[in-house]
């Protein structure tokens, strides 16, 4: 990376910061651009070239986020299934973790990212629509790595109820979360006729 690249960087990561502890800090509706601007030391007109909205300041891995739930299905341990290693992954990256330094969305920690996230709904549903964004690039991978075609219909509704199984989690209260998850995948493994269910 070269000088000029690097300085882009860092200009990027400083606005990402100051925008997230000011949103923990004072409540995301109470912070303008304005706000972030000047506490990252540009002005608006910079933020608004590296960031299109004021959403977006708080998600800023989406590359990442996609490169790793597709990596999740293609590097998963050998004998481990496809819903198996999305379940882990979807664990991992949308429920909270137990170590807080797993996860690499800010210097300040997920769990405050997840409590401003949660706690917004502007952000849960832009969360929501960046998540579910990914579901094409999930399904080429299911598809490659089972030797169907890459507009193949199950691995296209793998990938929809996947990345959809988090969004009903974490509607499930946060005691619950991980056990609607495994509800959910469970499903997806098993099928219906597999719960025991006469209906």
């Amino acid at each position: 990376m070269g000088r000029r690249e690097r300085k882009k960087a860092a200009t990027r990561k400083a606005l990402a910061d100051a925008a997230l502890r000011l949103f923990i800090e004072h409540g995301y509706d109470a912070v303008t651009l304005h706000d972030v601007a000047e506490a990252a030391d540009v002005s608006t007109t910079t933020l608004l070239k590296y960031f299109p909205s004021k959403e977006a300041l708080v998600f800023d891995e989406e590359a990442d986020q996609e490169a790793a739930l597709v990596s999740a299905v293609r590097d998963r341990t050998p004998g481990t299934t496809i819903p198996q290693a999305l379940r882990a992954h979807v664990k991992r990256v949308r429920i909270r973790p137990a170590d807080p330094d797993a996860h690499s969305e800010t210097d300040t920690g997920y769990g405050d990212f997840f409590d401003l996230v949660v706690g917004t709904p502007a952000l849960s549903d832009y969360g929501h629509r960046m998540w579910m964004r990914r579901q094409d690039a999930l399904a080429r991978a299911i598809a490659e790595d089972t030797g169907a075609p890459s507009d193949d219909l199950r691995s296209a509704a793998l990938a929809r109820f996947a990345l959809e199984a988090s969004a009903f989690a974490r509607a499930a209260a946060a005691a619950d979360a991980e056990q609607a998850l495994d509800a959910a995948f469970d499903l997806l493994e098993n099928g219906w006729s597999a719960t025991g269910s006469c209906a």
